[in-house]
């Protein structure tokens, strides 16, 4: 690594509920620099589920990215010409960025008419701890487990 690490900045929180949180999973959702239609996603999908649950959508999607972030991760490492996967913990900004990437992508995946309806679909399985996004994260922590035998190989 050359020069100085760049320092971290701190997200301001979004134009509506002022949560720095929302504002990256906006950020995330985010295509081609159109981060009014991302809003328009996000808020979309909060509106349903405020609809749906009668509660603060804010709390639903904390509650949702705590059963969908990873505590467990493998990462690759060689040793002596043979790559081992070797479990490790998951620091607490990347747990939220693999949380958000992986209830975005399991909402893609859903089958409905909009991403507001399917983003707001996969936020509610993921709270009630269903939901492709919370199965990726048993996948990563079973896989974690599995490859315990080789956690002597951490740095």
């Amino acid at each position: 690594m050359r020069g100085k690490q760049a320092p971290k900045r701190k997200k301001d929180g979004d134009t509506k509920y002022n949560d720095p949180n929302i504002a990256k999973l906006i950020c995330y959702i985010m295509k081609d620099g159109k981060k009014s239609i991302a809003q328009n996603i996000v808020y979309g999908a909060f509106e349903i589920i405020k609809k749906e649950t009668k509660q603060d959508p804010r709390h639903v999607f904390n509650k949702a990215m705590k059963k969908v972030a990873p505590l467990l991760e493998t990462r690759s490492k060689r040793v002596g010409g043979a790559n081992f996967q070797v479990p490790s913990q998951v620091r607490g900004n990347r747990r939220f960025i693999l949380g958000c990437r992986w209830m975005i992508a399991a909402a893609d995946a859903r089958k409905a008419h909009g991403m507001g309806e399917k983003l707001a679909a996969e936020i509610l399985d993921a709270a009630q701890g269903l939901g492709a996004a919370v199965k990726k994260r048993e996948d990563v922590h079973r896989m974690a487990e599995a490859n315990k035998a080789f956690a002597h190989f951490a740095r």
